[in-house]
């Protein structure tokens, strides 16, 4: 059944993001919208109590994370411009005073906070590397110097080295840990995978002589202990699921894990002995909020996030010891009847070559019923069984709705991940394409009412779908997509050109031709569709040269730009790669609604 709530109901429902603990467990800060407009609120973990404490100052966008100071005296934001992703790091005391820490030309990524200095990543040098800021100078040093970007920068518990991750190798795919002394010197690789695959070291072990760290070397991402003494690794897990690290256990007994399994994510618990013990939580996303200490509330409690798709995220504190959960964050409804809200169905298809796909499939009830094939972003991602704010609106709207886990996504293990490298516009699109078919061979959906819709590399995909496969669709909505591989290539960040394009595609000269075959701009004499393009006029990750290109060569093709014509074209100002802002969630939903209203018929 269909107009069980408004547009705007739904875009208004308050959010919370980016939840941390203190580091004395009193308080966990997290960005809230509660008011209208995206603040930093402080919650008291053993009353529950909420506190406003920023009151404009944080960024409207809430995309990047907190951080606590040591003396969880203060927090750490990030900030851009309208979107631009451009961030400074600034910081926040307990009052709500706010003040610039560090100011670039780049984009600036807070990784780490250690008594007096700041790690973070920056893109002010050219590429992505590390950097150590002092507070008592009010300077910074740059620690790395790499050609492929370097990530995720650690201090050790006594300051005296660092931990990071980068690539230097010939295998694009390939991503090493290295440890270092904490001025950068001395760099050396931990023996922890091979050459092809992906490590990580997400946390230090209390007493410095240990760290947590994962591999996808066997395929599946799998979690281990690295003993710095022995130069030795102890992995965990039997292989079956991708498993992420999170972060030991304040006693060093274990450490946590997310488990992936069919689109959902299952909190665990690892004992060093190898048993796992998975959290009692209802099928969907269960996750501790953060890497490294950031979920530990205390000795033995832990934050967890909780979503299903029919359930608003809430914010926990789950206690390992009694097994007892608290909310700390209830899930706010206002009027609208969480009833309503449609469940998600684990579904698989074999694609062209006889890949089994995944994906999850939302009923609409309507009989017959228009359709939804939504392409997620990344595109290493995956959509998972949490709850969409944009897919319970099209549901609401009469629109059954596919979810395409495509090749090249993650929770299946890296021969999957990978099997985008080179092939990007490929078969992975073959899977999208494919998904439309199986949907639309249903008996129950009107074959010719269905739309494809994705941002980012979700948009990409639209457009590619549009053009390539235009006999599927009714009609196609690209947010903030990709259209033209060489100028995509040129004019994203650095981090972007080697560890997206250069990673999934090669050298633009090298491989010009390929880049240009897998550009939907060369192929827009195929549009027979009306097409919705939306794109944010600050986006730094897909430019917004990548839609003016494709609706220049449209023109030039003879296609006729405005409502009710071949395609619609509509540029943002104030935003970027997407936003959480409510208002500007309103103004796209009610883009993609007007669009749907006019362009595909109703029931």
């Amino acid at each position: 059944m269909t107009g069980n709530f408004s547009l705007e109901a739904l875009a208004r429902l308050p959010e919370f993001n980016s939840p941390v603990a203190s580091p004395d467990g009193e308080h966990v800060a997290v960005y809230y919208d509660g008011t209208g407009r995206n603040e930093l609120h402080l919650v008291d973990v053993s009353t529950g109590e909420t506190r406003q404490v920023s009151d404009g100052e944080v960024p409207r966008n809430a995309r990047h994370p907190l951080e606590w100071g040591p003396d969880s005296d203060r927090i750490y934001f990030h900030l851009d411009d309208a979107g631009d992703e451009q961030n400074d790091i600034w910081e926040m005391d307990l009052d709500g005073n706010a003040a610039p820490v560090v100011e670039d030309s780049g984009q600036c990524r807070l990784t780490d906070v250690h008594d007096g200095t700041l790690l973070y990543t920056s893109s002010a040098g050219g590429q992505m590397n590390l950097y150590r800021y002092d507070r008592e100078t009010g300077t910074s040093e740059r620690l790395t110097e790499y050609d492929f970007g370097a990530y995720s920068g650690l201090s050790a518990p006594d300051g005296d080295r660092i931990v990071y991750m980068t690539n230097e190798s010939d295998d694009m795919a390939n991503i090493d840990v290295y440890i270092a002394d904490a001025d950068g010197s001395n760099p050396r690789t931990l023996e922890i995978g091979v050459d092809g695959s992906e490590s990580y070291a997400v946390d230090w072990s209390p007493d410095g002589t240990k760290l947590l760290v994962a591999d996808n070397a066997p395929d599946k991402t799998h979690c281990g202990v690295y003993d710095l003494e022995t130069k030795s690794v102890e992995w965990f897990g039997d292989g079956e699921y991708v498993e992420d690290a999170i972060a030991f256990l304040p006693d060093e007994n274990g450490f946590l894990a997310l488990r992936r399994r069919r689109a959902a994510v299952v909190p665990l618990v690892y004992d060093f002995d190898g048993t796992a013990t998975e959290l009692d939580m209802p099928t969907g996303v269960a996750s501790f909020t953060s890497y490294g200490d950031a979920a530990l509330v205390g000795d033995s409690r832990v934050l967890v996030q909780e979503t299903t798709p029919t359930q608003r995220p809430a914010l926990l504190v789950h206690d390992l010891e009694s097994g007892e959960t608290e909310t700390l964050i209830e899930p706010v409804y206002g009027d609208i009847d969480p009833e309503t809200f449609t469940d998600a169905e684990y579904v698989t298809f074999e694609s062209h070559d006889g890949t089994e796909i995944g994906g999850l499939l939302y009923d609409s009830g309507e009989r017959p019923s228009k359709a939804v094939v939504k392409v997620h972003g990344g595109p290493a991602s995956q959509d998972l069984r949490s709850f969409k704010r944009r897919t319970q609106f099209f549901l609401d709207r009469g629109y059954t709705v596919l979810e395409v886990n495509y090749r090249g996504s993650t929770g299946r293990g890296r021969e999957f991940k990978n099997s985008l490298i080179g092939d990007w516009g490929g078969a992975e699109q073959d899977d999208v394409a494919e998904g439309a078919r199986w949907l639309r061979n249903k008996d129950w959906i009107d074959e010719d009412e269905v739309i494809v819709y994705g941002g980012s590399y979700g948009g990409y995909s639209a457009y590619w779908q549009m053009v390539r496969y235009p006999e599927l669709y009714a009609a196609g909505i690209a947010w903030v997509g990709v259209t033209d591989l060489h100028d995509m290539h040129e004019n994203t960040m650095p981090h972007f050109q080697t560890g997206l394009m250069e990673k999934y595609m090669g050298d633009p000269d090298e491989n010009h031709d390929l880049y240009r075959e897998r550009s939907p701009v060369e192929y827009t004499e195929n549009l027979s569709s009306p097409l919705l393009m939306v794109h944010g006029v600050n986006d730094r990750r897909v430019p917004v040269s990548q839609a003016r290109l494709f609706r220049d060569a449209l023109e030039e093709d003879g296609f006729v730009k405005g409502e009710d014509e071949d395609f619609e074209y509509v540029e943002l100002g104030e935003e970027g790669h997407g936003s959480t802002d409510i208002e500007q969630k309103i103004r796209s939903m009610e883009l993609v609604a007007d669009f749907l209203d006019r362009r595909v018929a109703a029931n």
